[in-house]
């Protein structure tokens, strides 16, 4: 089984976001949870939002990044949406990682200085709809990591939710968010 940091949205770690660890948990993985939000959370993206602002996205990435740097080497680093930037930085940076799951964003890898581990399979997803993962870059970006990816995967869902995963989200599509489950459950069974 895998040992997984999953990096919550821009809501924080909300009921949802410690549901889904505790389903990858429930299928015998290792999941950390870190709160880069020191326990706030939103009910609204642009909230969010605005408090990342406030922090500072290189804040955000900078406390991920140390979290990460307390856990093993071999561990597959995911995120959703805001969380995708130090799951990225971490993936594709730090030796030894051992997979990528980057939920409902995508950076283009140059941000993060070149090239795609050929070592790091990744699965990114997202829906095709969603203005903030099509509409932002964030679906281009995503198309040409799994295109320079040795072993990746791009899946897109139906539909224009954002954090389609969360119940605490607007976006929030039950189905999909099943159907997201099971695909990143097929994943890390690899692991």
């Amino acid at each position: 089984m895998a040992e997984v940091v999953l990096f919550h949205h821009a809501l924080g770690l909300t009921p949802g976001v410690r549901s889904f660890a505790g389903e990858l948990r429930a299928a015998g993985h290792t999941v950390h949870t870190p709160d880069l939000y020191d326990g706030r959370t939103f009910t609204t993206v642009e909230e969010g939002v605005d408090h990342a602002r406030s922090i500072g996205f290189d804040t955000i990435i900078a406390r991920g990044a140390a979290f990460g740097e307390g856990l093993p080497a071999a561990v597959v680093h995911a995120g959703f949406s805001l969380g995708v930037l130090p799951a990225q930085l971490l993936a594709q940076t730090r030796p030894g990682a051992l997979a990528a799951l980057l939920l409902e964003a995508c950076v283009p890898v140059s941000e993060f200085g070149g090239r795609w581990p050929d070592e790091v399979p990744v699965q990114v997803h997202g829906m095709e709809n969603d203005p903030s993962f099509a509409g932002e870059g964030d679906l281009d970006a995503a198309r040409d990591l799994v295109a320079q990816a040795a072993d990746g995967e791009l899946v897109l869902y139906p539909g224009d939710g954002h954090l389609f995963t969360d119940p605490a989200s607007a976006g929030y599509d039950a189905e999909q968010a099943r159907v997201l489950t099971a695909r990143v459950l097929k994943f890390l069974a690899r692991f």
